[in-house]
């Protein structure tokens, strides 16, 4: 029989794809599925191993030779009231179980189940986990009094998932969530606000993922005074070594009330340059500092400015109660320690870094909750322990283009005592 040339490439195509079909059929009888009518009790895993760690254990075993099995099951208590039930893969060789709330002794129950839902005899373990991160957080709790509140700080040393809980009691005396911070950053601080200058109750705890919490920490904190710093009274200082405005955004735009463009910007790039650039001006009142919040110029007609350009990385404040002298400032290299001076009098009141995108996307990419978080502006404390001052030094020590020959900022307000 004679073939057409078609004919033939019909007969190639045809072997091709039963070769195919034939290959998948093999693939799919070696595959387990994962509903069986074998009703078969598996048997339990042996050579059972336990390594503990911080609130949990990772328990390592034998399999029993079966190609019935879907999974191994764990259950154990955590607390007194709570239990768990973890599960692992026939694919693995180890189950991890964690949210213990004690370093103790825990009873794991652990059942080999099949693809038939049939559970093997149960193999009972000891684990002792080690300490969990929460009740490692609890002792390095401080609570002390703060401008307009109280300042909260822990060590999360285990890098886990923790929450900061505060309560405070309300007119009957009965305690009440004020605040709650989760985290599982190393080191945690942060402030609570809004308080008159009385002595007031504060009560903190920690709690985890599988809500383990320990037990309070209890004070009475008289808040420091504060109050935001009066605008009206803000007046340029220029000094000769201060960098010169550009683009008509002068310096008095830092405190307009307005964290729109625009601000203040200096030369593009400023000629002659001298880096680390600095501005000067006076707040007309001397007052003990207690914290500031900076806006920098986010999305305008020009652009979309979010974490580009000029706005500063890393910046320090300098200040003086007395008639500043001026010096060319030290650069981060050199500076004096954080309420120490330069030879001619500027205190450093404190090194500053602008926290990165939340989302983490490269520029100019955002979400809308990194164009909330940049239009909330940045805010840092200043030391408790810093003097009284009236003038005010910004250094720019690297912008985010970092190209460090400008920098721009739009509105800066400040908070403290001025009595």
């Amino acid at each position: 029989m004679k073939y057409t040339s078609n004919a033939i490439q019909r007969l190639l195509l045809l072997f091709i794809i039963s070769g195919f079909l034939l290959f998948s059929c093999k693939e799919m009888d070696g595959y387990n599925e994962i509903v069986s009518t074998d009703m078969t009790k598996p048997d339990p895993v042996t050579n059972v191993k336990v390594v503990n760690f911080n609130g949990g254990a990772y328990i390592t075993y034998t399999l029993p030779k079966s190609s019935n099995i879907l999974y191994v099951q764990a259950n154990y208590m955590i607390n007194d009231k709570k239990s768990r039930e973890t599960k692992s893969s026939y694919y693995s060789d180890s189950i991890t179980v964690s949210g213990f709330a004690k370093s103790q002794d825990y009873d794991v129950e652990l059942r080999v189940v099949s693809r038939a839902q049939v559970a093997s005899e149960p193999v009972h373990i000891k684990v002792h986990p080690d300490t969990p991160a929460y009740l490692l957080a609890r002792p390095t709790i401080t609570i002390r009094q703060d401008f307009g509140g109280v300042q909260i700080s822990a060590f999360n040393k285990a890098h886990a998932n923790l929450g900061i809980i505060v309560v405070s009691p309300d007119q009957t005396n009965k305690y009440q969530i004020i605040s709650q911070n989760y985290t599982n950053e190393d080191s945690i601080t942060f402030s609570l606000r809004g308080y008159d200058t009385i002595p007031q109750k504060f009560g903190i705890y920690v709690t985890d993922q599988w809500e383990n919490i320990s037990d309070t920490l209890y004070a009475t904190i008289t808040p420091v005074y504060e109050m935001q710093m009066d605008k009206s009274k803000f007046r340029s200082y220029q000094l000769g070594t201060d960098a010169r405005t550009g683009f008509g955004w002068v310096i008095e735009n830092l405190w307009n009330n307005s964290a729109q463009s625009p601000g203040y910007h200096t030369e593009q790039p400023i000629q002659p340059l001298v880096w680390p650039a600095v501005i000067t001006f006076d707040m007309g009142q001397t007052a003990r500092l207690s914290r500031y919040t900076i806006w920098n110029r986010g999305i305008d007609g020009s652009g979309n400015w979010l974490w580009q350009a000029g706005a500063p990385q890393t910046w320090v404040l300098w200040g003086r109660e007395d008639n500043p002298v001026d010096e060319t400032m030290p650069d981060e290299n050199h500076l004096p320690p954080v309420g120490g001076s330069t030879p001619n009098g500027w205190i450093n009141l404190g090194v500053y870094e602008a926290p990165g995108k939340p989302s983490r996307l490269p520029n100019p990419q955002y979400t809308n909750a990194d164009l909330s978080f940049w239009n909330a502006g940045f805010s840092y404390n200043f030391s408790l322990n810093l003097p009284k001052v009236r003038y005010i030094r910004f250094q720019c020590v690297s912008n985010m283009a970092q190209t460090n020959n400008f920098f721009n900022v739009n509105e800066l307000t400040f908070w403290g005592d001025p009595r």
